[in-house]
């Protein structure tokens, strides 16, 4: 591993649910980040986002497309599936936050796996930025 993938695998240790093996393996597998525009590009090569149909303008979001790197996508939904149920037990999400609001309304996988695309959407960030991860007040 190259000194430049090992910055990349401490910042991403910073990400809530990402531990050392989902970052060596973005680290290694997810192509140069500014190969995408955005992080919705990422979220989508790694197949976390739903799939759209549209027609006539209007918009149905179904589900998620599972298309993409497999590995990282597994990796990503373990990885919130850890931060979704240490916030169940009232350990892990403030109250009113994102991640509260979605598990008390929503049922558990769709919180994950939301939870898992927003997870992705940091990863690129950092990745593409340099920065280091940064929680928000009262959120995940």
């Amino acid at each position: 591993m190259s000194s430049i993938e090992g910055v990349h695998v401490r910042r991403l240790l910073t990400i809530p649910g990402i531990g050392p093996i989902t970052a060596t393996a973005l680290a290694a597998l997810a192509p140069d980040p500014a190969t995408f525009q955005k992080g919705r590009d990422f979220a989508a090569w790694v197949g976390l986002t739903p799939l759209q149909h549209s027609t006539g303008g209007k918009q149905k979001i179904g589900r998620t497309s599972k298309m993409g790197e497999r590995t990282l996508r597994r990796l990503l939904i373990i990885g919130a599936s850890a931060v979704v149920q240490q916030a169940s037990a009232g350990r892990g999400a403030p109250k009113g936050s994102w991640l509260a609001r979605m598990i008390a309304r929503k049922p558990r996988m769709l919180v994950v796996v939301s939870l898992a695309n927003k997870m992705a959407r940091i990863v690129w960030a950092l990745m593409a930025k340099g920065e280091v991860y940064k929680a928000p007040a009262g959120t995940v």
